[in-house]
């Protein structure tokens, strides 16, 4: 199926299920995804469609704009360009660039440092909150839609490795949030003001984490 919007036509993807209800997602720019039952036709799925517009082009200018953000290099909350010098040895900043002898050897200077950074925070961090708290054990991955997760049945807690590209603020920010959960698990008045109690600006990061 086929949908234009505007002077753009896009392709829809249909998947039927027992579903009382019709979900638009946007996954790409190119491609709207539509899931509804089995009963719903293609005239009224272009209704939906009709009467979500607006919903759909703020998804799409969602995604480019993640799109661009990841085609572009951030390192601590700074854009740098990157240059390829075969010769050098060891990756040099400069201003707004970084200079480096492979894209492999970017990626292995970038989680070393990540390593480090994070768990140079985490430690700091742990040893000023003045709860009494258990520390749990630091984990790193990429994650799609949470900054961090607490867990307490394993004793973790997970940052996104995508933190790396933001302010060491933003970093800060996340792990007094999910150390915060080990005294309130929820997001209740009293975890927040827990939150506040070591960083009183949280809001201004959770901001910068949403943009």
């Amino acid at each position: 199926m086929k949908y234009k919007l505007e002077d753009k036509e896009f392709d829809v993807v249909i998947t039927k299920k027992n579903n009382k209800n019709t979900y638009i997602r946007i996954k790409d720019e190119d491609t709207i995804y539509v899931t509804t039952s089995y009963f719903v036709t293609k005239n009224e799925i272009k209704k939906i469609l009709d009467n979500n517009q607006k919903f759909i082009k703020s998804s799409i200018e969602k995604v480019k704009k993640t799109k661009k953000k990841e085609e572009e290099f951030y390192y601590l909350g700074k854009k740098y360009n990157i240059v390829i010098i075969p010769t050098v040895d060891d990756i040099i900043l400069e201003d707004d660039t970084i200079i480096t002898k492979s894209a492999l050897a970017l990626d292995n200077w970038l989680k070393k440092r990540m390593i480090e950074l994070f768990k140079q925070r985490y430690d700091y961090i742990y040893d000023i909150i003045e709860e009494d708290i258990i520390k749990p054990t630091l984990r790193i991955r990429k994650m799609k839609t949470r900054w961090g997760v607490c867990n307490r049945q394993s004793k973790t807690i997970t940052l996104n490795s995508e933190l790396i590209k933001y302010d060491l603020d933003c970093l800060d920010y996340v792990i007094i949030h999910e150390y915060s959960h080990l005294i309130y698990f929820d997001h209740s008045k009293n975890f927040w003001k827990q939150v506040e109690k070591y960083m009183p600006d949280y809001k201004e990061k959770r901001k910068k984490l949403r943009n």
